[in-house]
């Protein structure tokens, strides 16, 4: 018998909606019963894979352009989603916001997978880079994200400067591809059921519940 149901979170770090999801999730996660059963596996997903880490630029230049939009309206819609994620409890800073490309982020939550602290280094990297303004693209930082999380600093520098766990995220964003994977935040429940975007959390609650049931089922027959 498996052990734990899982739930698949395709995600991004600069997805503004991925932070807001997991916080709705949680809440979900938080009022079922069965929670200790559930095991989370975030995967890999790169919503602007050609971009390049700007310091000097703000978030809001960086959506005007990548977007064709002024920047008042670019700024108008990071101020709008800012007021969603201040409804789930979250405080995004976007005008200290670093344009960061989130590929080496995506290897440093595998190497938080090795050691069981995939969610802690999760929400660090969304807390680094929509509140504390850090760039998730340097390995000084993420070297500091992973002490703070408990992870070996010495083992983490070696592993992001030999290019390891690479291939880990290339598979994540390849296997996106093929489960239909068109934006994040996308949830999959026990490879069943998807949930698409940040859903509001009796979505999530309704979804753990069907799964559970039918994983629960599936798991108990002998």
């Amino acid at each position: 018998m498996e052990n734990t149901m899982k739930v698949e979170i395709w995600s991004d770090v600069m997805c503004p909606f991925c932070y807001i999801g997991k916080r709705k999730f949680e809440a979900a996660l938080e009022q079922f019963p069965d929670k200790d059963k559930v095991q989370l596996v975030w995967k890999s997903f790169q919503l602007a894979p050609e971009l390049i880490t700007q310091p000097d630029k703000s978030l809001h230049q960086f959506l005007s352009e990548h977007k064709g939009i002024s920047f008042e309206q670019a700024k108008g819609m990071n101020d709008h989603v800012s007021q969603l994620a201040k409804q789930v409890g979250l405080v995004y800073n976007f005008d200290i916001s670093i344009v960061a490309n989130s590929f080496n982020a995506h290897r440093f939550t595998h190497f938080a997978k090795q050691y069981n602290k995939q969610n802690e280094a999760e929400e660090s990297l969304f807390r680094s880079y929509f509140t504390d303004g850090k760039n998730i693209d340097n390995y000084p930082t993420l070297i500091q994200l992973g002490s703070e999380i408990g992870l070996d600093p010495i083992a983490l520098k070696t592993a992001l400067e030999n290019g390891r766990y690479a291939d880990e995220v290339r598979t994540d964003i390849y296997e996106a591809q093929q489960v239909g994977v068109r934006g994040v935040p996308f949830f999959v429940f026990n490879r069943k059921y998807a949930v698409s975007g940040a859903q509001e959390t009796p979505v999530f609650l309704e979804t753990l519940q069907k799964s559970y049931a039918e994983w629960w089922q599936e798991n108990m027959e002998f």
